[in-house]
């Protein structure tokens, strides 16, 4: 395999920002080559308290689907906690390991429960560290991204839980790239719709819509079953759909342009993941580089924010 998506994410600068499909296959260039960490979740502990921001909160939900986990985020975890009690383990999962993940572990530190705590990361600095025991910390490899971007970071988490082949998901890629139309700059707004058992990833690329547009291009995704609610009640001649999956018949709820892009019948989450943030990337190629005029700005007032320096390249 030719690494040279991997080769650009090692030598862009803040002046040739990757788009994320770029992003998808280098990190897909990467694990085909590099072996990822074993996760085993049913190892960590049997019913976990999986903590996570924004995409990490759907990762957990991901990475521990079954097992009897519960869930919560930044914002709630300490009512949650308190209201727990059959909970044996506490795990947060933060690609960076600093932000909320380091309040979160000081909190469970101070607390003195005798929970054990996991982090789930992919910086091996993490300032989270300091209040957790180094045996449980999993440590996963990234690529040099652009912030925010956050795909090799979950991908290798998702794909060493589930196992799936990331050189089949590359190829793959390159064969529904001829599925997708090369005139998307004409529309302002998407629907995604996924299979019922991806559900996780709704979060997901609503997310990277939110990151990679603001209110620029709007990105509503759903179900296959949800969609058939009351979510198409008004048409637009300048929105697409985009069913993803492996059903490649009629859906009943079209009312404009839409298109199918394969998700072969036995994949997983890292495959669903891949093709959905490849296709956001091909979006964010057809428009104005909304996310590339502001990133540098905006980290600036995140560094302020959350006390720390946060630079548009996560290297």
């Amino acid at each position: 395999m030719e690494c040279s998506n991997l080769k650009t994410l090692e030598t862009f600068d803040i002046h040739s920002l990757p788009n994320l499909d770029v992003v998808v296959l280098g990190a897909l260039e990467r694990f085909s080559k590099e072996e990822l960490p074993a996760l085993d979740v049913d190892a960590i502990c049997q019913s976990p308290f999986v903590v996570g921001s924004a995409n990490a909160h759907a990762v957990g939900k991901i990475l521990f689907r079954d097992t009897r986990a519960q869930y919560a985020e930044e914002g709630d975890f300490k009512n949650s906690l308190n209201t727990l009690t059959d909970i044996d383990c506490v795990v947060i999962v933060s690609a960076s390991g600093g932000k909320h993940s380091v309040e979160i572990a000081r909190y469970m530190k101070e607390r003195g429960t005798d929970l054990p705590v996991w982090l789930l990361t992919n910086n091996k600095n993490a300032s989270a560290k300091e209040f957790i025991s180094n045996d449980t910390v999993i440590v996963f490899p990234k690529n040099r991204e652009p912030y925010t971007y956050n795909t090799s970071t979950y991908l290798s988490m998702v794909l060493s839980q589930t196992k799936e082949n990331p050189k089949e998901i590359f190829d793959h890629l390159n064969d529904i790239k001829k599925h997708i139309p090369e005139d998307l700059g004409k529309y302002s707004a998407f629907v995604f719709t996924v299979p019922s058992e991806f559900d996780e990833v709704r979060s997901m690329f609503r997310t990277k819509f939110d990151e990679l547009f603001g209110g620029h291009v709007a990105g509503r995704v759903f179900t296959e079953e949800e969609i058939k609610h009351a979510k198409t009640v008004v048409p637009s001649d300048r929105e697409l759909t985009v069913h993803f999956g492996s059903n490649k018949d009629g859906h009943s709820i079209d009312t404009g342009d839409h298109i199918h892009i394969l998700i072969r019948k036995d994949a997983s989450y890292g495959e669903m993941i891949s093709v959905g943030y490849f296709v956001i990337g091909k979006i964010q190629e057809a428009h104005p580089a909304y996310f590339k005029e502001n990133i540098v700005a905006y980290t600036k007032d995140a560094s302020e924010i959350f006390n720390q320096t946060i630079n548009p390249i996560v290297e």
